[in-house]
């Protein structure tokens, strides 16, 4: 274990405090206690520290902040939301029963404490429990009341107002009441989806080894389940006064004592999977706190054991890398969505990412449309505090007016501004759009730039959101942002710790494709090196002369397409200059369609030039390349080898367009040193879908195509150890109509359907 050279405001030295990971880049640092021996003080300081910089400092958050304690729990329950609950605070008194939630999303400098209002009844004050986050559930374990260790549990639901507590009834094993434990949440494997606490002290002083998981039944019911340990190999050493979290399914036991103070613990780790548990160089420290990045452990404050009465100030960093084996690909099964539990998103950080396999998480991410946290804790607060009420009363005040505002800010600026409304965009009532002609002019010739110096094939890095395609239904894009964040700076963004790739198909079929397009456009010109686009099939004037985008443009821009200069011809003009493909950490190929007949190598895709112009008649090899990547599809199953025609997309059977076995696929991974396509271009009924034993995702973001197809939306999250995470969004009532609505559009502009049906599609990963 390392120190960690740090600078800034360095918070005193301590014990009994929480450090808590709030986003990728960001630690905050709570209470405690400081001082010599016999001489301690419990403060009620907060301290940030900036883990791209090592440097820590103080805050001073606004609003009602919690009083002075150490031995407290807090956990984040949101990115850049924090949550604090009970503790101790000296001469034998005890913290007050409010949970306090602490807001940084603007910035720490704007970030706010306020008391959450809970109605009935609380856990009581205590101190020595765990809290953890288990979405959406808050859990409350444990700890000391003042008088005696309890066993209880509690829960809060923070996606449900009014907000309360409940005392969990569980049946069957539960473990002993303990003070001192440690709690954390696991999100991969066996205990995937539970709270698993370890160790801890008795009533009658003894520490613990015992590990439990909790879990919630898709019935409603709770239970606890008591980890197995092999009779054979390795044992835990009981311990308390330490801390604990889980890298994937590992969970790793850092520090703590025994009732001899002196006694020095290994560091362990247990794997939920196989049950077995692994010694590490011991951490010499307990009443300390913790949190890691990927295999990196930090451990700050507490007490060392060779001078158990002065506290520390040391951070210190243990690299366990080695002793994290990867997974074998495919990781796991995906379950189909019904099945699914939800599990919060873990972010990652800006590092480079090492080279490793690509993984498929175990659980999708299932949402269903609900307000963040702070805002039902504001909401709450009208009815509850008059103060809070008066605030939120002010608002924004009036909108401006685009126009009028046009020559102070940027245009991009400006559309980032008035589109970028995840919560509560609205289609115009008489369908016009806010921007004029020249305008979307203005920002296509600003974009171009970017575009013109930008390689065909992008090189990108994880963490990144990948989206599919969007077909102009805008208010699902707003849905995907407000659900798993939005690439902005402020409340709901994380542009700052995330990179986002569209994978074409802006426009068409959906009835607001000029929306999708200029956001997305002004985000490219806002952060130039984090918002990648590349082309679609329907980016072309041929394609989408037919299916909405002219029609949009005529009628809702007033304007002439056929007019050299119009709006439409200068998109498809644009999107000739568009990238073609990206290639995420050297591992992870994206592009709309596929590899075709032709396409051999990520080399060619970079030979092709700019401007291109897609020849549907395909005369050439290149041309031929082009077809493969933008038109492309895979097979109808894993059994169906080869290259095979296309008929859907192919009806005049030319052979120009086909579609591609899994053995295709598996030839061009290997050839390229790559572990993992994700292509777009096709609907697929759970907004995603698995092809060649998992090497290649199809990927939807639309929600009921059409209006006809009633399919699920996605999008993926690549973490930073290139484990794939889809987060799915199901359809919600249309507010809005498509160019394909009536039979006459219909006939005009058939709907190409899913991909297969949901249960031919399981049968085939049976």
């Amino acid at each position: 274990m390392q120190s960690v050279p740090v600078s800034g405001d360095i918070p005193p030295a301590r014990f009994g405090h929480t450090t808590t990971l709030v986003s990728s880049e960001r630690v905050v640092l709570f209470g405690g206690a400081t001082g010599d021996t016999g001489k301690y003080a419990i403060t009620g300081d907060t301290f940030i520290f900036d883990l791209g910089t090592n440097k820590w400092s103080r805050m001073e958050p606004s609003g009602l902040p919690p009083t002075p304690r150490a031995a407290h729990g807090a956990c984040c329950v949101d990115q850049l939301q924090l949550v604090i609950y009970g503790g101790a605070t000296g001469g034998g008194s005890l913290a007050s029963d409010d949970l306090y939630l602490l807001d940084l999303r603007q910035g720490p400098e704007q970030s706010q404490w306020m008391i959450v209002p809970v109605v009935g009844t609380t856990p009581g004050r205590r101190y020595g429990h765990v809290l953890a986050f288990q979405k959406p559930f808050l859990i409350l374990h444990g700890g000391n009341t003042g008088t005696e260790p309890v066993d209880d549990v509690w829960c809060l639901n923070v996606e449900k107002a009014p907000f309360s507590w409940a005392r969990l009834q569980i049946n069957g094993a539960v473990p002993p009441a303990r003070v001192y434990h440690s709690a954390a949440s696991c999100s991969e494997g066996s205990a995937a989806g539970m709270m698993v606490v370890f160790g801890g002290r008795t009533n009658d002083g003894s520490p613990l080894a015992d590990t439990w998981g909790l879990r919630k039944h898709r019935d409603g019911r709770w239970d606890w389940v008591q980890a197995p340990y092999k009779k054979t190999g390795q044992q835990p050493t009981s311990r308390y006064q330490h801390s604990s979290l889980f890298i994937g399914s590992k969970m790793v036991v850092i520090g703590g004592r025994t009732n001899e103070v002196n006694d020095i613990l290994d560091t362990e780790i247990f794997d939920t999977e196989t049950s077995d548990w692994t010694q590490l160089p011991p951490v010499r420290r307990f009443r300390h706190s913790s949190w890691n990045l990927g295999a990196l452990v930090f451990v700050c404050g507490g007490f060392a054991h060779d001078n158990p009465g002065l506290p520390s100030d040391d951070l210190s960093c243990l690299d366990i890398t080695e002793h994290l084996r990867p997974p074998e690909m495919p990781a796991v099964e995906i379950m189909s969505p019904e099945a699914m539990d939800t599990v919060g998103p873990l972010p990652g950080d800006r590092k480079s990412t090492p080279r490793t396999d690509i993984r498929l998480a175990r659980q999708a991410v299932v949402a269903v449309d609900q307000d963040d946290f702070v805002r039902l804790v504001r909401k709450v607060s009208i009815d509850r505090l008059e103060e809070e009420g008066k605030r939120l009363a002010l608002g924004p005040g009036p909108a401006k007016s685009m126009h009028r505002c046009m020559s102070v800010e940027g245009i991009h600026t400006l559309v980032v501004k008035h589109l970028l409304r995840p919560k509560d965009w609205t289609p115009p009532r008489d369908g016009s759009f806010q921007l004029r002609r020249e305008q979307i002019l203005a920002l296509i010739e600003e974009v171009q730039v970017i575009f013109q110096e930008q390689p065909m094939v992008l090189k990108l890095r994880a963490p990144i959101k990948i989206y599919g395609d969007i077909h102009g239904q805008f208010s699902d894009l707003m849905r995907l942002f407000d659900l798993y964040g939005a690439p902005a700076d402020g409340e709901g963004g994380d542009i700052e710790s995330m990179d986002y790739l569209f994978l074409g198909d802006y426009v068409d079929r959906g009835a607001h494709s000029l929306e999708v397009l200029c956001l997305l456009l002004s985000l490219k010109i806002k952060y130039p090196d984090q918002i990648h686009i590349i082309r679609g099939n329907h980016e072309d004037l041929e394609i989408n002369q037919v299916f909405g985008f002219r029609d949009e443009c005529r009628m809702r821009l007033n304007e002439d397409p056929d007019d050299p200069n119009s709006v439409w011809r200068r998109f498809n003009q644009l999107f000739e200059w568009l990238p073609i493909a990206a290639v995420i950490e050297d591992r992870v190929l994206c592009l709309h369609g596929g590899i075709g007949c032709t396409l051999k190598t990520v080399a060619e895709m970079e030979a092709l030039k700019r401007p291109l112009i897609v020849q549907q008649d395909v005369q050439t090899a290149e041309h031929q390349i082009i077809i493969d990547i933008l038109w492309s599809d895979p097979t109808d199953n894993d059994g169906i080898m080869g290259i095979t025609e296309n008929p859907l997309r192919d009806p005049s059977r030319t052979g120009s367009i086909v579609k591609f076995g899994p053995d295709r696929v598996t030839q061009f991974l290997e050839a390229n040193s790559l572990r993992l396509i994700v292509r777009a271009h096709e609907c697929v009924m759970d907004g995603f879908e698995r092809f060649a034993s998992g090497h290649l995702i199809t990927l939807f973001s639309a929600t009921d195509y059409c209006g006809r197809h009633k399919n699920a939306g996605a999008l993926l999250l690549v973490r930073r150890d290139l484990t794939v995470v889809p987060k799915l969004i199901y359809p919600v009532k249309r507010m809005q109509q498509t160019w394909v609505d009536g039979e006459e559009g219909l006939k005009k502009r058939p709907p190409t359907p899913p991909r297969r049906t949901g249960s031919q599609r399981r049968l085939s990963f049976e």
